[in-house]
């Protein structure tokens, strides 16, 4: 049987970017509902702004759940809490200050549950930082929707509070703190907007450098019971992602990339998976097994630098970013389908 690194910790990271989701979904629910309800064309247009933001952000959100391996449904209490807000959001209780003002406090809680995930990611390995990497850019850009919403509310309150309109000066106060936000962030998070929508070939490297960090892990241990757990995240990383590209990927890019340059991705990968079975045979304190796992690295080594050059290449010069981009949300929905499946064969097995 094959130990993955499906721990208590890894599993309670699942969980919470699973939260975020679903948290994600109920922000973007608000937004829609904002633009139906606000009239005032400066706020409008701040909050479609943040509308189009945080649907890439859903997006990015899909990545990392999928990037990291692990599926999880979110926990009760916030399946529960979003039902009761989307219940508040479309109903008459609250006034629009008070709708905006609960949004806030949204947001408030992706950016400390992202910032969580970032810091615990750090104590659990290499592996998982490389894996809710992009989950940067969802955490800057929601601390600076937050400044933004802090200036909506003043303009909004008040009008509120006294019928007539606030000081402009809020508009440029919101500027400077986000300016001052993108200077103390700026070199620690990614900001770049490429990364907003990922095409296929950011995807399949994400895949990439997070295999290769936990080959690197695995031959740098020397506890048996780490390099079974490393292994086996290797072995279950490998077969989805393996398995999704042939599902989803090589038919794809076959009719131009050719068929002979095709078929031996099909044929790296087969071998490949039989190097896994015969590791997963092993016992990993025997002196033959990071011998073995050194061979599947160079294998995989030589298959990713296939892809990364000539596949990439053909990709780029033969599909538009909008089929790129469509591609990557096929094979990561193929992954997921996957990883659910090895997830229950797994749950089966114990």
């Amino acid at each position: 049987m094959v130990t993955t690194l499906d721990d208590t910790k890894r599993t309670a990271i699942a969980k919470k970017l699973a939260d975020m989701k679903e948290i994600q979904k109920l922000i973007i629910n608000n937004e829609q509902q904002f633009l139906k309800e606000i009239s005032d064309n400066e706020i409008r247009n701040r909050i479609q702004k943040m509308l189009d933001d945080d649907n890439k952000n859903m997006g990015i959100l899909e990545t990392v759940n999928v990037q990291y391996g692990i599926q999880a449904e979110p926990d009760k209490t916030i399946s529960e809490m979003v039902k009761k807000v989307q219940q508040l959001m479309q109903g008459s209780e609250l006034n629009t200050y008070e709708k905006v003002f609960q949004h806030e406090l949204l947001k408030h809680q992706q950016v400390m549950s992202g910032l969580t995930v970032h810091k615990a990611a750090q104590k659990v390995g290499a592996d998982v930082m490389m894996a809710i990497g992009p989950l940067n850019t969802v955490n800057f850009e929601n601390r600076a929707h937050q400044e933004q919403l802090k200036g909506i509310l003043e303009v909004l309150g008040v009008r509120e509070l006294t019928g007539q309109e606030a000081d402009q000066g809020i508009w440029g106060r919101v500027q400077d703190a986000m300016a001052a936000l993108s200077g103390v962030f700026g070199s620690a998070v990614t900001q770049t907007s490429d990364k907003s929508d990922m095409n296929v070939q950011d995807v399949i490297r994400l895949d990439h450098n997070k295999v290769n960090t936990l080959f690197t892990e695995l031959l740098a241990s020397n506890d048996p019971q780490k390099i079974q757990e490393y292994f086996g995240q290797i072995y279950k990383d490998l077969t989805a992602h393996a398995e999704a590209e042939e599902e989803v990927v090589y038919p794809r890019v076959r009719p131009f990339y050719g068929e002979g340059d095709t078929q031996e991705l099909y044929d790296e990968q087969a071998e490949m998976k039989r190097m896994l079975e015969e590791i997963k045979a092993n016992d990993p304190s025997s002196s033959q097994f990071k011998d073995k796992v050194r061979q599947l690295m160079d294998a995989v080594g030589d298959h990713i630098r296939q892809e990364e050059s000539t596949m990439f290449a053909a990709i780029r010069n033969n599909l538009s970013s909008d089929q790129s981009e469509q591609l990557a949300t096929q094979f990561k929905a193929a992954k997921q389908k996957i990883q659910e499946r090895l997830g229950k064969q797994g749950a089966a097995s114990k």
